[in-house]
């Protein structure tokens, strides 16, 4: 694979991990799990550039400042994938491929988590293999890009 640039973003609470609800998130820090996938990427080719905020705003920002440089883009979304019409709207927008992403199986758990309003307009969704599913959904993305020459 070529050398690929992709901003993994994680929304609100993440930064907790490690600490938050370890039997349902795991016991890996979000700078724990960067580290390793950032790692990951060099080995696949791959520059990562990550963000964390809590803020639905700056989340669209930074989506909306990949457009100048990233070839994709890793997704976890939090609690905003089952709320956020904005942040599908950019996403949407960006018409870079987004592949959503998250720790837990969020359709074997509460209701309220069964919808994804962003999964219509990504490129895929991983969800349920915990800290593993950010390297499935690099992966899955990089294959993707180089599938169509993008």
């Amino acid at each position: 694979m070529s050398d690929r640039r992709v901003l993994v973003l994680n929304g609100p609470n993440l930064n907790l991990l490690g600490t938050r609800e370890p039997e349902i998130y795991g016991s890996e820090s979000l700078a724990e799990i960067i580290d390793r996938l950032t790692v990951a990427g060099r080995e696949l080719g791959c520059e990562i550039r990550h963000l964390q905020s809590n803020a639905e705003g700056a989340l669209i920002d930074a989506i909306h400042d990949a457009m100048s440089w990233a070839d994709g883009v890793v997704f976890n979304a939090g609690g905003y994938t089952h709320t956020s019409v904005a942040l599908r709207d950019a996403i949407s927008a960006c018409r870079l491929p987004v592949v959503e992403t998250h720790l837990s199986n969020v359709h074997a758990r509460e209701e309220f988590r069964h919808r994804s309003l962003l999964a219509p307009v990504c490129l895929g969704v991983v969800a349920g293999f915990g800290s593993d599913g950010y390297r499935i959904a690099l992966t899955g993305l990089l294959n993707h890009l180089e599938r169509t020459g993008s």
